[in-house]
């Protein structure tokens, strides 16, 4: 039996909410869902989901203790053994872009790396980030998804603009180089592997100007592998509006299908938030 993951940055989920994500939610054939971008509470995030809750979808989140910015979680058919918060950083245990889930097996992760700014204080928080997530990444063992708005365009093929933005925070340097040192260390880009030659696909474009209509996009959305899960996937795609007003955040679900998914899905099944420790 196969298993669909998506990953999709909802841009706010009490505003995804009333937007479509709600009927997106309850037509798509996907197992588990990663959200980013919550921008809200634990109790606020359960709320805006109801509808979904009410269906069957089981809520994990991570609440940001920025009030307005970041906050992850993960929705799933069945409900998972286990949920941490955070990756053991002291600085940024409470800032709600860490979550993840143990499905027996494997463990599924929703990640929010930080936007940044070049030559900001932003930016330099955003390294500090990547330094911390990145240790913590390759220090682990076993079976392990982690998705998510990684905020980094890996290469020239990622964006559609890629000369007009080699200084610009998400297509930098150091960044590349940091998702490059993930890939060495034995993590794959499945989406990436299933595509190598296309263009994107993308899962981003800005509200401003024409850049949805034009698909000037970047492909910053992604879904990392331990290369034993990679193997497994069969499928990826971006699943874009047709239409500009049809869109429900300024990105797009990224989908991936495995023709298994070891461990999941679990027997159990939970409530409509389940409890989470602290890593």
């Amino acid at each position: 039996m196969s298993t669909i993951l998506s990953t999709v940055n909802v841009n706010g989920v009490r505003a995804a909410a009333t937007k479509g994500m709600l009927a997106w939610l309850a037509a798509t054939e996907a197992d588990i869902v990663c959200l980013q971008e919550t921008r809200a509470t634990d109790a606020q995030t359960a709320a805006a989901l109801a509808p979904a809750l009410d269906a069957g979808w089981v809520l994990s989140h991570a609440e940001p203790e920025s009030k307005g910015r970041a906050g992850v979680g993960i929705l799933s058919r069945r409900a998972p053994k286990a949920v941490r918060v955070g990756f053991g950083s002291t600085e940024f245990a409470a800032s709600g872009r860490y979550i993840e889930a143990d499905f027996d097996e494997v463990t599924v992760a929703s990640v929010y790396v930080h936007s940044g700014e070049e030559n900001t204080p932003k930016q330099d928080e955003k390294y500090r980030f990547m330094a911390e997530f990145g240790a913590y990444l390759k220090a682990r063992t076993g079976d392990f998804v982690v998705s998510g708005d990684w905020n980094i365009a890996p290469a020239e093929v990622d964006l559609k603009n890629w000369k007009g933005n080699q200084k610009s925070a998400g297509f930098l340097p150091e960044e590349r180089a940091w998702i490059a040192e993930l890939l060495a260390a034995g993590y794959v880009d499945v989406v990436r592997a299933l595509h190598p030659d296309v263009a994107g696909p993308y899962s981003w474009w800005s509200y401003r100007g024409r850049a949805f209509d034009n698909d000037s996009g970047w492909r910053i959305d992604a879904v990392y592998t331990t290369e034993h899960i990679a193997q497994f996937a069969t499928d990826a795609r971006v699943e874009r509006a047709a239409t500009y007003d049809q869109r429900w955040s300024d990105h797009a679900p990224v989908t991936v299908t495995f023709s298994e998914l070891p461990g999941y899905p679990v027997t159990e099944v939970g409530s409509a938030l389940v409890g989470v420790s602290t890593a």
